[in-house]
């Protein structure tokens, strides 16, 4: 970018990037965000003599964001692949694996995915998917950082130049469900709705979506939306004050030239010094300043009369204009 302009049809690139980059301090948070992004975009694969758990991307940057995530909170290290389907694809895929039945058991135990049943005490998987595990109280923090884990693995944005549009995708109702109650918690009004197989939560409302990027710690993306809000906001206040402006201009211009016909209807029939002198003093200032606003015109006159004083003689000389064109006579 030059000179301080802005990208806008990769702003919701250039916040996932941001948040990529976000400091990990907080091994509650941490698994919080890792939680998001397995129930959006995790996939655990079983076989006969091993178990693997799987997770999906295009960017490199929320690549080393998941790395970054398991050595942080479990302390292990995912293998990454990446592969490219065709020479003209782009971008990469990669996949971050954690190979090995006790790590993955371990991983998906630890965030609460799996429960034990009552009854066999067989390993079942939770029908009502939480924020942190059971034995974490739930912080205000930890709900930050699922938000941001649920935007980076699912989320995406419109380009705020033109509408103000925020959308997660998750692939259960359950997940969708518990994006917008911790919307919620910070008094974003999220809704969601059905698309083919997924669920989409969205936010709408400029003022709503700079909330949720101060939420989930997203500053510069912040700074650059609010910008762009502003910028947005004057432009739309000029254009109605222009489009007022010329709808005004438009009106006055049109009322002028009924006013001229009219005048120049009794100066044909009647004579303009056959007309009271008040009548016939607006007459010619108007005759006389054709595009002059009724403003103008009081203070053209000598002495200077009100706006309403020229208004009501200019409605009386239209109305004596109208009863000649009828025929009815002065």
């Amino acid at each position: 970018m030059n000179q301080g302009v802005i990208d806008l049809a990769s702003f919701a690139y250039q916040l996932k990037n941001e948040l990529a980059r976000n400091v990990l301090d907080k091994r509650c948070c941490a698994c919080a965000e890792l939680r998001a992004f397995l129930q959006l975009s995790g996939k655990l694969l079983i076989r006969r003599n091993s178990k693997e758990l799987v997770l999906q991307t295009q960017s490199a940057a929320l690549a080393r964001r998941l790395f970054s995530l398991f050595k942080f909170s479990f302390e292990l290290s995912p293998q990454i692949l990446f592969s490219r389907k065709n020479k003209l694809q782009k971008n990469n895929t990669y996949f971050l694996r954690i190979m090995g039945k006790k790590e993955a058991w371990r991983v998906l135990m630890e965030l609460d995915f799996f429960t034990f049943h009552p009854q066999n005490g067989r390993l079942i998987l939770k029908t009502h998917p939480s924020l942190v595990s059971r034995d974490e109280p739930v912080e205000k923090c930890c709900r930050r950082a699922y938000l941001a884990g649920a935007f980076l693995a699912g989320g995406s944005m419109s380009n705020p130049e033109a509408t103000y549009h925020l959308e997660i995708t998750a692939p259960y109702e359950t997940y969708a469900r518990l994006i917008v109650d911790n919307m919620a918690f910070f008094a974003l009004p999220a809704r969601y709705f059905q698309r083919k197989d997924d669920y989409v939560v969205y936010l709408k409302g400029g003022e709503k979506i700079g909330e949720f990027l101060r939420v989930i710690s997203a500053s510069n993306a912040l700074l650059e939306f609010e910008n762009i809000r502003v910028v947005k906001g004057i432009r739309n206040k000029t254009n109605r004050l222009v489009n007022c402006e010329t709808a005004n201009l438009t009106k006055t211009v049109v009322a002028a030239w009924e006013q001229i016909n009219d005048i120049k209807v009794l100066e044909e029939t009647l004579g303009l010094d056959n007309l009271l002198p008040s009548l016939a003093q607006v007459a010619r200032l108007r005759l006389m300043h054709p595009e002059a606003t009724l403003r103008e015109l009081a203070a053209a006159a000598v002495p200077p009369l009100t706006k309403s004083g020229v208004y009501h003689r200019l409605r009386r000389i239209g109305a004596l204009a109208q009863k000649i064109r009828s025929g009815e006579g002065v």
